[in-house]
């Protein structure tokens, strides 16, 4: 799975000009799922960005966590985060899992970040989507689970 984090002083998603999940304050999450991603990756991103210490505390620094600020997210489906562009200038989205399996899949990371106590807004799966967001800071982070070490490190925090 792929993430794309942005630390947000509020966000929303509208399909058709209306407004189909919106937050203020917290994180807003474009998450993109790999035909061999599972459940297990899901769950241990989901902790891994919830426990995430990207906002301020009393002094500035970024020590408090999404849980500790009793922050929202906001969580859009973007199987774009796997474009390849290797070849050619048309992207390529052969590693992006097939709809089924991704949005079964997106789901589950979606409860999993509201098992955690988080409110979580979503977009629309599969719909032409426009995003609309306060980037704080600004304040954004790359989640790849497919790079080994990040791996390691989120799967050891489970």
């Amino acid at each position: 799975m792929r993430a794309l984090v942005q630390r947000v002083s509020r966000a929303e998603v509208r399909v058709g000009g209306a407004v189909v999940g919106r937050i203020d304050g917290g994180v807003l999450i474009l998450l993109g799922v790999g035909h061999v991603d599972d459940v297990e990756n899901g769950s241990a991103l989901a902790r891994k960005i919830v426990e995430l210490r990207i906002f301020r505390d009393a002094e500035g620094r970024t020590n408090r966590s999404l849980l500790e600020i009793d922050g929202e997210a906001l969580v859009v489906s973007q199987f774009t985060l796997f474009a390849d562009t290797r070849r050619g200038r048309r992207p390529g989205f052969t590693d992006a899992a097939r709809p089924a399996l991704a949005e079964e899949l997106y789901e589950r990371f979606c409860t999993e970040i509201e098992s955690h106590g988080v409110t979580v807004a979503r977009g629309s799966f599969g719909a032409e989507m426009e995003v609309e967001l306060v980037n704080d800071g600004p304040f954004t982070i790359w989640l790849d689970t497919a790079d080994g070490a990040s791996q390691r490190r989120v799967s050891s925090e489970t």
